[in-house]
């Protein structure tokens, strides 16, 4: 386990924290609550009724003010809680990049604003399921140790052994998705009964431009097979399309289903100590910030 970069993440993430994103809001008892649609008793706004609707949530007194069937939507309820599930294949450890150096210092960044945010905090691993790191609810000089070193991919260990989530938290999964995959199997395994969703893609450079041009042998980092083939301006750009079209994939797929996708590429984050996307979307904030 990298501690050095868990520590350098930990440090960034004390000086940042959770925002008030477009779709939560502040509660009661230490909850808060979602724009997301729920069953809290914080009535939100109405709608028009349409087909199939619950008549429970008619709003007859509305109906009868104005002659229109309007049923009452309600906030979900989002408890102060974050879920990281932590891709820990050997893809996550690039060799030759900062990538295994970045996926630590990530999981350390998370934790910290969690600290900040006074939100409770938790890792899963993708090892052969998804297992909890034992003691991952404190700082990360305490968590047990773990290596980036698993053969099979977070689909799989999804699978295999699904998270025992907390509903209604805030879930985030790190991962670089260059794997074989339905994107929306993964995202509603990862999001159902989540209030917030935060998908993570964590890339290296050499994900970004992989090869230089010229005989090469490739290795798969998951299963060490081998691969040699002569690299041309061709090859180059098809697998920068091919890759365009894998993250467009994800993206689409996490709008339909309202949750957050976000690109980080490892040498920058770690030479610069920003995710402004998430900061753009207004999930993250310094702590003197409106």
């Amino acid at each position: 386990m990298d501690i050095e970069s868990l520590m350098y993440g930990y440090d960034l993430g004390g000086r940042v924290m959770f925002s008030e994103p477009r779709r939560i809001l502040s509660g009661e008892l230490g909850a808060q609550l979602s724009r997301r649609v729920g069953s809290s008793l914080e009535f939100m706004e109405h709608r028009d009724y349409f087909p199939g609707d619950d008549l429970r949530r008619i709003d007859w007194n509305a109906y009868a003010r104005g002659d229109r069937l309007a049923v009452k939507l309600f906030r979900e309820e989002v408890y102060p809680h974050i879920d990281l599930l932590l891709d820990v294949s050997r893809s996550m450890n690039l060799v030759g990049s900062r990538k295994g150096e970045a996926t630590y210092a990530l999981a350390g960044f998370f934790s910290s604003v969690a600290a900040e945010s006074r939100y409770s905090f938790r890792v899963f691993l993708t090892d052969d399921g998804c297992r909890v790191l034992d003691r991952s609810h404190l700082t990360p000089l305490e968590w047990e140790s773990f290596e980036l070193s698993a053969t099979n991919s977070p689909n799989e260990a999804l699978f295999r052994q699904p998270p025992e989530w907390k509903p209604h938290g805030i879930r985030i999964l790190v991962s670089d998705f260059l794997f074989n995959a339905d994107p929306a199997l993964l995202i509603s395994r990862v999001a159902e009964g989540s209030a917030v969703t935060i998908l993570v893609q964590l890339l290296a450079e050499a994900d970004v431009e992989p090869l230089e041009r010229g005989y090469c042998r490739l290795t798969d980092s998951e299963n060490e097979e081998e691969l040699e083939l002569y690299v041309d301006l061709g090859l180059l750009e098809n697998y920068k399309r091919n890759l365009a079209r894998h993250q467009d994939n994800y993206r689409v797929v996490a709008r339909r289903c309202g949750v957050f996708c976000v690109t980080v590429i490892a040498e920058h984050f770690l030479n610069t100590g920003r995710l402004d996307e998430l900061f753009d979307l207004e999930l993250l904030k310094y702590p003197n910030s409106k």
